[in-house]
């Protein structure tokens, strides 16, 4: 929430997350600085970031910041969703204790 009069400095934090560890770096730039200046600023060492969210909502580079904002670095996927949720149903209909020998044991 912008709480500065406007032209006032910026607080912005840039992050950089991974599944288990996070990288964070909290920044006063001057007002009307944009997301890759900010990305800049925190000189974060993220080679494979592929784009930028602030608060969890898509922006590109040139994308003006408001004072609290939170800007995301995203990196790639490392999954194809779509591959990761067909396994899990296949997973899911194999059931348990399929394979265990007893199924049919019946008769």
């Amino acid at each position: 929430m912008a709480t500065e009069a406007p032209g006032g400095p910026l607080r912005v934090e840039v992050v950089l997350a991974w599944p288990r560890r996070f990288e964070a770096r909290e920044l006063r730039l001057p007002a009307g600085a944009t997301v890759a200046d900010a990305v800049a600023a925190a000189a974060l060492d993220a080679p494979e970031v592929v784009g930028f969210a602030i608060h969890g909502v898509r922006a590109e580079g040139p994308t003006l910041l408001r004072d609290g904002d939170r800007v995301e670095l995203l990196r790639p996927l490392q999954a194809d969703p779509k591959e990761a949720r067909r396994r899990r149903a296949a997973a899911a209909r194999s059931g348990p204790g399929d394979g265990s020998g007893e199924a049919g044991s019946g008769s």
